[in-house]
């Protein structure tokens, strides 16, 4: 019995000394594992190889400890831009230059009358050509800004809905000999011919026009009657190329406008013809782009030129046509010029044609 219990004894210990040594072997081995795992790998220089030739570009580099997609080991490519044929645009083997087509109206649809050729998109232009009538969102729209140029001691305009009403008192702000002598705007005649003066002083009268803010052509045009056929920017009403019934202006009677083109009759102050360019803050046109009013139809008149100081080639019978004014932000809007033709002697009219527009009564 004895026996057995130290034969046992021994055993036991045995397996306990075995049990430590398992264990610190097996911890030994987590240790050295441990340890290589958080040892850092070896980095090495990879190459860029654009064009897949297996070439790498010793100009584009990456250091990783494993080869990144697109790169190689070696630097033996001295040309790694491109394989295939470069385009216009540097691109490898891209489709090269893209045709844009102006969107002046905004509504991401291309005009295809006006384009260009470029790489990359043009601000304002788009991909398509879609756009049959590219000014069309403003084209028949009268610009606000205009009006910022009418006599705002004569003038006033109100704006309602789809309506413009202006009105005015008739008072122009620039000098004449219509005036009367005891007014700081008086002078004597510089144009006029004092004898050929019509009787009469400049006073205040009454003129209202309500037009539709987006005026339209009439399908046929309208003739002009007498009185007044539009509001200048001074204030003065437009009159056409008529003294009376059927009576044409004659050199005889136009002797006795003055410099801006006016002279007193039973409406009043009014303006027949181009103002003459001996005084040059004059608020109208001579022969140069300024506004010179708006007409009973709506559609704004202009002096006889273009922005840019040519004269406009393309205008309809009554003077109009579709183009950009110094008030339409760059935009196409459908306005008058004063016709660059003598009427009589050297005297240029206003508007002698018929409106393209429905006249709407002054009143």
């Amino acid at each position: 019995m004895y026996l057995t219990i130290k034969v046992l004894t021994k055993i036991l210990k045995t397996m306990k000394y075995l049990t430590c040594v398992i264990m610190l072997f097996l911890g030994m081995t987590l240790l050295i594992t441990a340890c290589k795992d958080d040892e850092d790998c070896e980095e090495t220089t990879w190459y860029q190889d654009a064009d897949g030739d297996g070439l790498g570009n010793p100009g584009v580099t990456f250091m990783s400890c494993d080869a990144p997609t697109g790169y190689v080991s070696n630097a033996d490519d001295d040309d790694d831009v491109c394989s295939g044929v470069v385009d216009a645009c540097g691109v490898c083997d891209g489709p090269g230059e893209s045709t844009w087509y102006e969107d002046s109206d905004g509504d991401g649809l291309g005009n295809p009358e006006v384009s260009l050729i470029d790489c990359e998109q043009p601000e304002g232009y788009v991909a398509n050509s879609d756009d049959t009538n590219d000014s069309s969102v403003i084209s028949d729209v009268t610009p606000i800004s205009a009006f910022e140029e009418f006599n705002p001691d004569a003038v006033t305009v109100s704006f309602d809905g789809d309506e413009i009403t202006i009105v005015s008192n008739g008072l122009p702000h620039h000098t004449s000999p219509y005036w009367p002598t005891n007014n700081s705007l008086y002078i004597d005649p510089v144009v006029a011919i004092e004898d050929r003066m019509s009787p009469g002083t400049i006073n205040e009268r009454s003129y209202t026009l309500t037009v539709p803010s987006a005026p339209t052509q009439a399908d046929s045009p309208s003739a002009t009657g007498l009185g007044a056929i539009g509001i200048s920017v001074t204030g003065a009403p437009i009159f056409n190329d008529e003294e009376g019934p059927n009576i044409s202006l004659s050199a005889n009677v136009a002797s006795g406008f003055d410099y801006a083109g006016g002279h007193m009759g039973p409406g009043g102050y009014h303006y027949h013809l181009e103002s003459s360019d001996v005084e040059e803050n004059i608020l109208l046109s001579h022969d140069d782009e300024k506004l010179v009013g708006i007409l009973q139809d709506g559609f704004l008149l202009y002096g006889r030129k273009e922005m840019d100081g040519s004269y406009p080639e393309d205008l309809d019978e009554s003077g109009g046509h579709y183009g950009v004014t110094p008030h339409s932000d760059g935009k196409e809007v459908y306005h008058y010029h004063i016709i660059n033709e003598f009427y009589i002697d050297s005297y240029i009219l206003l508007f002698g044609v018929d409106l393209k527009g429905t006249p709407n009564g002054i009143m």
